[in-house]
């Protein structure tokens, strides 16, 4: 079984009102910050993400500043029309958040993980799911992806493949859609969800490692009794964000020589 997501804290609102589709606590777009952004921005598209990497950043990043950028309707069109069709829309999200001051973007969406890298963002864009698609190759030949959004099936697999390339490796890449866990998610029902997820994982064999392809799909894994190696995005992904923050961020010892001060710790998202 794989490690335990610790328990989450829900983020704390920032003043303002919520516009249609976005979480409370998360940026609004084309609105100035309520305060100082984070370093590293995060691009969601449900809000229940929020709690999940800020509980994983308390755990394993302290004073890793996180601003979230929640914008559910990217997912829903991309799901309808293809993630190219909202190609425009997620690099206007991310060149705000670059302007609020991200010095890196973490794309947790794994259907709209390939175009966010392809932004051509001013800092490093990163998607959550290659960290995990890397390691499911380390683990061997027979990779087995499950998924409760047809459209994050393909781009899934895909970077899979392209790790493997990297990795000089051969990899062998089957699916599975886990059917009616995507509504039992978006009514609330996490714990349903993940049960069917759990259920699915369980039921797969000869295979070397299960992909979750979702980071909503990552409560699954204290659930499931299967000997295969289960993984999920939200931890690798977040710690490979977490590094490219720190290459981007000047030391103290280099602040001091040119005379600036160190930036205040964001509160955002917290």
């Amino acid at each position: 079984m794989s490690p335990a997501v610790p328990p989450v804290r829900p983020a704390r609102p920032s003043a303002g009102p919520p516009g249609r589709g976005r979480h409370p606590g998360a940026a609004e777009p084309g609105a100035a910050p309520a305060a100082p952004s984070g370093p590293l921005a995060l691009l969601h598209t449900s809000s229940a993400h929020i709690p999940v990497f800020d509980a994983l950043r308390d755990q394993e990043h302290e004073g890793l500043g996180l601003r979230h950028h929640v914008e559910e309707g990217l997912l829903a069109r991309a799901r309808r029309d293809g993630p190219a069709a909202v190609a425009d829309d997620v690099r206007t999200v991310l060149r705000r958040a670059v302007d609020a001051g991200a010095r890196a973007v973490l794309c947790t969406c794994s259907t709209l993980g390939a175009v966010a890298e392809r932004t051509g963002a001013a800092v490093p864009v990163l998607r959550v799911d290659r960290p995990m698609a890397a390691a499911a190759v380390a683990a061997g030949p027979r990779v087995v992806v499950l998924a409760t959004v047809a459209s994050t099936l393909g781009p899934t697999v895909a970077l899979i493949e392209e790790e493997a390339r990297l990795a000089g490796r051969a990899v062998e890449v089957r699916t599975r859609l886990v059917a009616d866990a995507w509504d039992l998610f978006a009514a609330g029902d996490t714990g349903g969800c993940a049960r069917l997820v759990a259920d699915a994982a369980d039921a797969v064999t000869e295979a070397d490692a299960i992909v979750l392809a979702q980071a909503s799909m990552t409560p699954a894994q204290d659930l499931v009794g299967t000997a295969v190696p289960v993984l999920s995005s939200p931890r690798l992904g977040l710690a490979a964000a977490a590094a490219a923050v720190r290459r981007q961020t000047p030391s103290e010892h280099s602040r001091a020589r040119s005379g600036g001060s160190a930036p205040p710790p964001s509160a955002v998202g917290r």
